[in-house]
């Protein structure tokens, strides 16, 4: 029996030691850089970036040499005509059976207007390509700490019912008690009994959330949905962490915006596809070398030694001028210009937008660090007044009508304060987002 204890013992402390382990722990900070990593989303933004540096290499590799050899087997099953030996040596010169022909071509581009601009969109597709990717890792970040602070906010809100509950529990057999001895109405058990039963409901609520909410967390930073995990944080340390006015002296550099990046971007390709419709009606200018050998014969003789070849060469250059297209360049080129100053406009739309936008953010975040505090001592004083009708209610001074008016505001002052917090730490984040402001930065 002694062995048969000590065995179960070591299996459990061996399973705790090796759950503690699989569960990964995370500071706010950490699960931001974990994300970056790890979130699907920002995963496939970098792949972008790589996939943008191909294609810009693709691009490029286009006015390159390029070279190309082939390989042609034909054996006539049936002939139109006999061979010919043109030289009356006994080799057949035409017309044979069977004949093989190697080739290799060298082909370089010498001038294109198309290529030129080509290459000049290949860059800007990489800086597009940058800055989706840091749009996409702003957005992660914001993201991380609102699923980061949902799982904290519920984690509090399940301490704080906890301990409501254990109050009222308390309360409710101190009053039955009371009651029982006939010193106390029975509305003021049912009422007591109300109160318990909407914070146990509450707290069943709560708890399914906090599920939810992890759950949440895991997808935003990469994890699979179920996998464990901790948060080391806690919801006021970080509320107070995110208290800082000096973010609201900062200039407001509207093109640092990614957005505003993303928007002018987008003029410049917009420029870009002028270039390319104007460059259709410039000449293009190509090389070329070709060179092949040639072999014929009655049967397959290729692989021999003696097989006899004929090499054929040529070098070459081809021009080609754009005379006529009957307007449709000009079409090209005319669309291409409405599209650009489309662009012009949507950009300076951009900016007019992210000065409301920074306004707006400045205003909220101002707002939750002020409401951060009315909501703290708003606490403060449901504290009191519960607890000083509490007191009065078992002196027999105050009705049980009373003391649940107390609880219910108590109750309402906390949830309102944890969300207060929640705020400061969620709308700092939004005001850093759009500044491309980060606590890294």
């Amino acid at each position: 029996m002694r062995h048969t204890l000590i065995l179960l013992t070591s299996l459990l402390i061996a399973s705790l030691a090796f759950s503690q382990k699989d569960t990964k722990s995370f500071t706010l900070q950490e699960a931001i850089d974990f994300a970056l990593e790890n979130n699907r989303t920002s995963k496939n933004a970098a792949r972008d970036i790589e996939a943008a540096k191909k294609q810009k290499w693709e691009t490029t590799a286009t006015g390159l040499p390029q070279i190309s050899a082939s390989v042609d087997y034909i054996n006539n099953l049936k002939q139109q005509f006999d061979g010919i030996d043109f030289n009356n040596d006994g080799i057949i010169d035409f017309g044979a059976k069977q004949n093989m022909t190697a080739a290799a071509s060298l082909n370089q581009k010498i001038f294109d207007g198309s290529y030129l601009v080509g290459l000049q969109s290949a860059k800007v597709f990489l800086e597009i390509s940058k800055n989706a990717k840091e749009k996409t890792d702003l957005e992660v970040r914001k993201a991380v700490i609102n699923a980061y602070g949902n799982v904290l906010l519920a984690q509090e809100s399940i301490k704080i019912l906890q301990r409501n509950i254990d109050v009222l529990q308390k309360n409710l057999n101190e009053t039955t008690k009371i009651y029982e001895n006939g010193l106390e109405e029975e509305e003021s058990v049912e009422q007591l009994q109300i109160t318990l039963s909407g914070v146990e409901s509450n707290l069943s609520n709560t708890t399914r959330l906090k599920d939810l909410a992890y759950q949440m967390f895991n997808i935003t930073i990469g994890l699979d949905l179920n996998s464990p995990s901790s948060l080391t944080d806690t919801l006021e340390t970080l509320a107070i962490k995110n208290m800082s006015l000096d973010i609201l002296n900062k200039e407001d550099n509207i093109e640092n915006n990614i957005d505003y990046r993303i928007a002018e971007n987008d003029k410049k390709s917009k420029e870009l596809l002028v270039k390319l419709e104007k460059s259709k009606a410039l000449p293009t200018l190509n090389a070329f070398l070709n060179g092949s050998y040639i072999g014929n014969s009655e049967s397959f003789t290729f692989a021999n030694n003696n097989q006899p070849w004929a090499g054929t060469s040529a070098f070459g250059v081809s021009l080609k001028i754009p005379l006529f297209s009957s307007g449709m360049r000009s079409a090209a080129t005319q669309r291409a210009r409405i599209n650009l100053e489309k662009s012009k406009d949507d950009l300076t739309e951009t900016e007019q937008k992210l000065k409301l936008q920074i306004a707006s953010a400045k205003s909220d975040y101002k707002f939750a660090i002020e409401d951060y505090d009315n909501k703290k001592q708003n606490l403060n004083l449901a504290e009191r007044i519960e607890k000083k009708n509490q007191t009065k209610f078992f002196e027999g001074i105050a009705s049980s009508f009373e003391l649940r008016q107390a609880q219910t505001q108590l109750y309402s002052s906390q949830q309102e304060f944890l969300q207060a917090m929640l705020d400061v730490i969620n709308k700092k984040a939004e005001l850093e987002t759009v500044l491309n402001k980060t606590q890294d930065n």
